[in-house]
């Protein structure tokens, strides 16, 4: 074998031997560059032609009257839609442009009436609605328009300005934000022992005047368990555990003979072998307060249902009413409730999607960072910041029913009544002869008894909200505004 080449090669100069690598290998990584960009712009293509096929419908959920669940109902919700989660093979992925489908959980509240609302592809549409039945038998479902079709998506506009945000995790996605379970506590009497969270998003959203509104967004999507080894890697790097080498084979064959040899001869030739080894991992016992918080918490989270998350904010109002200290600092302080220092905590987007600019070229940016979060919120878009990662019972916290008890919120549309099943106790066929029916029984399958006497019309008082995603409010039934309209916005969507 000549080797002289080689020889002749390393003794070349440095500068002269990086110039004929550069030229022999260099475009080695600029080819896998480019073809990497290729498959990235032919994945992009495929994916935009298979959403175009897809149909979405937007769901209004009018929460029960005198709802007393908790938001552990809704975190058994989102359990129940992790069942939309799907396997892609490369064929799906590279050629059909597949991928997973997600759902926007959001709530809207449109010159301060206050409505939840869910995005679902139109396949998953008896999924969502079994996932509610199952927890809110009393809920009811409807079937709206979008409620950002005819609002300005182009700025600047001479009408309307608008403030938007997407809200990112501080530190890692492993780690926990505070949870429903941490607003919990044992004083006083027992109505008062959860104080609700979603109380200051509601009652900011029914403090919103004519030509307001404030729109709430969170996307969901299924995701598998890979987060999970995420997890257990974090808290293996504050234990300071090493990661286990995956030996290789060739390695493992040399262990196996050596280890053969030794147990022969009574020698010790296997390399290693009688040291003891000092383990560096820290214990339970061994950890500080904040690392031992970190661990159970994390641990706390990986245990529960995954899905990959996107959280956007926008405020769009008419610019003489527009209020953003009022609004904007309003729902940034709803976010906070939420913050664990020691752990994770959320903050809206500054540097990227925020309409904030600084420094230079501030106009210019600054419409362009407006037309961008208001076209991704209406799209429903997974572009903008990298998406995080929360489970069933975080995502329970920042969007659930509030319990009326608590929360005090007299523009969100609820349920009209509760539905129930005629009571057994109703005869099933005619009365024996000589049987005295009661005088409450006003009809019985048709048969004509003693009419009820007229009850006494009572004054009815309080306050009455009627679906206003669905049907023309009553004259007996309007909502009383805080200001001086009383009547719905026109522009709410109807079915």
């Amino acid at each position: 074998m000549n080797l002289q080449p080689i020889y002749d090669f390393l003794a070349l100069p440095p500068d002269e031997m990086l110039l004929r690598m550069m030229i022999l290998f260099g475009w080695i990584p600029i080819a896998l560059t480019f073809l990497w960009g290729i498959l990235q712009v032919w994945v992009d293509y495929r994916q935009n032609q298979f959403a175009a096929k897809q149909k979405f419908i937007y769901l209004a959920i009018d929460v029960p009257r005198g709802n007393e669940q908790s938001p552990k109902a809704v975190e058994n919700l989102f359990t129940y839609l992790a069942g939309a989660h799907g396997t892609l093979n490369l064929i799906d992925t590279y050629w059909e442009g597949k991928y997973q489908l997600g759902f926007s959980f959001e709530i809207v509240s449109i010159e301060g009436y206050t409505q939840f609302v869910v995005r679902t592809p139109e396949g998953f549409r008896q999924l969502v609605e079994t996932a509610f039945y199952s927890q809110y038998p009393d809920a009811e479902i409807t079937e709206i328009n979008d409620y950002t079709i005819g609002m300005p998506s182009v700025f600047p506009d001479n009408e309307y300005d608008v403030w938007g945000a997407e809200f990112v995790q501080v530190k890692h996605w492993t780690y926990p934000i505070k949870t429903y379970k941490d607003f919990e506590h044992q004083y006083g009497p027992p109505e008062t022992h959860f104080r609700d969270p979603m109380a200051a998003l509601m009652d900011l959203c029914s403090s919103l005047h004519a030509g307001e509104q404030l729109w709430y967004q969170i996307l969901v999507t299924p995701t598998d368990f890979e987060w999970v080894k995420k997890g257990e890697e974090e808290i293996s790097k504050i234990m300071k555990e090493k990661p286990k080498a995956k030996p290789s084979t060739v390695n493992k064959i040399i262990d196996e003979a050596l280890g053969w040899v030794d147990a022969g001869a009574g020698t010790t030739l296997k390399p290693g072998a009688g040291e003891v080894k000092k383990d560096d991992a820290l214990k339970m016992m061994d950890l500080k307060p904040a690392q031992k918080k970190a661990v159970e918490g994390i641990q706390e989270k990986i245990s529960k249902m995954g899905f990959k998350f996107k959280m956007r904010m926008v405020y769009i109002a008419k610019k003489d009413v527009m209020n953003k200290p009022k609004v904007v600092n309003g729902f940034v302080g709803f976010i906070k409730q939420f913050s664990f220092n020691d752990l994770n905590n959320l903050k809206p987007d500054m540097s990227v999607t925020a309409t904030s600019t600084a420094y230079l070229f501030k106009e210019s940016r600054l419409l362009a960072r407006k037309n961008r979060i208001v076209k991704r919120f209406m799209g429903r878009s997974g572009y903008g910041s990298p998406a995080g990662v929360m489970n069933s019972e975080e995502l329970a916290t920042l969007w659930h029913f509030p319990i009326e008890h608590v929360v005090k919120a007299p523009l969100l549309q609820k349920a009209s009544g509760r539905k129930a099943e005629a009571p057994i106790t109703l005869p099933l066929s005619e009365p024996p002869t000589g049987t005295v029916i009661p005088d409450e029984i006003f009809q019985v399958f048709g048969q004509e008894t003693k009419p009820k006497p007229a009850e006494p019309e009572v004054e009815k008082s309080g306050l009455q909200e009627e679906n206003i995603f669905t049907m023309e409010p009553q004259e007996s039934e309007k909502s009383v505004k805080l200001e001086d309209d009383d009547q719905p916005p026109v522009n709410l969507p109807f079915v």
